[in-house]
Order: C-alpha cells, then structure tokens, then sequence
C-alpha cells in the first residue's frame, strides 16, 4: 500500500508510503488519501489526524506519469476526480490536522501544507512549488493563501521562481510552526498525541479548529 492508515490513541495517522518513487502521489494515492480523511472525519473515536512521509522524504510531488494517463481534469467529471476530492477532504475537515515532514515537500507537498492546523518541519526539509516552471497553475488555492502568508514580493519569488526553500524559512513566512531540535519521527507520536491530551473539554479542540477554518474556508470557496 502506497498510502498506510492507522489509529492510535485517538490520532489517525496517513502516511505517504511510496519511498521507491520519493513519495510522488498517483490517483489512486490521492483517492485513498480522501477516503482516509473522510474517514477519520467521521468517527468519533479520532481527535486529531497526522499526515506523515517517509524519513528524508515527505512527497516530490504529483506522479506526472501516472497524472499524463490519468489526467485529474479530464472528462465531464471533473469535479469527481480523486485529486479534488482529496483537496475538499483535506480543506474541509472539521478536526486538527497536523502535518510532519521531513526532506522533499515538492507541489502539492507544500500547498497542502497550508490547509493543515499544526505543520512541524525538520531542518533538512526543503519546500518548492515549482508550478509555473512545469507550465502549471498553482494548485490548491496556494495563489490565494501564499500572499496572504507572506506578502506579494515573496509569494511572487515562491510561486513564479519556484526556488526550494529550508524549513526555518517556512517558519518565518507562516507555513510551518516550527523546526523542533528532535528528529521528526519522534515528532510523528508525540505532536499526534499531544491534540488527544488538550486541557479542553472532548470535543473543544474541534470546535476550536472549525472556528479557526471557517473565514478562510469562504475566501478559499469565492476565489
């Protein structure tokens, strides 16, 4: 299996499982990435989600073969096609979602970074997105959300150079919370099962999380 599910202590863990191709995602990965969310989303049981790579690599990005066969906007359905689905999963989850990554976070490795709750790096990550360079329109309203971050001069250097950047720069322009000293696959357990430990209430976490979504949720859907 390309994507690996699994809970634990109230965290549903995603894991992006393709080392071999350096985590680049097919069709069928976004797919079952969408079906994961939706269903963590949907029981009880799961305070939180954690979406993982592989040690050194988080993803390098869409399968371009797999996607030059399978074209995510092909056809009369669209709006169907598991890339979408996977994008209305992610943006609309009503829980917190972290995200951990370590290495490559190539394309949609940095833009689904931006519809997450909680984003740790490791010092060796490095984040592109790479779209105009491939003849691309940035996906996943990163155009929208990459400016409001850190402003038009450097969204326009992150979006139309495409220029790799660290993860302590992730931090400074708001993608990321933080570059922890502990090595990520320590991070994996313990920012997972730090959300099922909140001081709050069951349920307070998300409620909190749908009030933080929900503003950015309408500007994301108007633009």
């Amino acid at each position: 299996m390309s994507i690996k599910t699994a809970t634990l202590n109230g965290v549903a863990t995603i894991e992006i499982a393709r080392p071999e191709k350096k985590n680049a995602i097919t069709v069928a990965m976004y797919q079952a990435m969408a079906e994961a969310l939706a269903a963590a989303d949907a029981d009880a049981a799961v305070r939180a989600l954690l979406i993982t790579g592989q040690p050194g690599i988080f993803t390098s990005g869409n399968d371009l073969e797999d996607f030059m066969q399978r074209p995510p906007g092909a056809g009369s359905d669209n709006a169907e096609s598991p890339v979408f689905g996977f994008m209305r999963a992610l943006a609309g989850c009503g829980k917190p979602v972290v995200a951990a990554v370590t290495g490559a976070a190539i394309g949609i490795g940095t833009t689904m970074l931006l519809h997450c709750d909680l984003v740790y790096v490791s010092d060796e990550a490095r984040l592109a997105m790479p779209f105009v360079s491939l003849g691309l329109v940035p996906e996943f309203a990163s155009s929208l959300l990459v400016p409001q971050l850190m402003g038009h001069a450097r969204a326009a250097e992150k979006l139309l150079l495409g220029d790799p950047f660290t993860g302590a720069d992730a931090v400074e322009a708001g993608i990321a919370n933080a570059v922890p000293r502990r090595h990520l696959s320590l991070l994996n357990k313990q920012h997972g099962s730090a959300m099922t430990r909140g001081r709050g209430p069951l349920g307070s976490d998300i409620f909190g999380c749908r009030v933080l979504k929900n503003v950015p949720r309408r500007a994301r859907h108007h633009a």
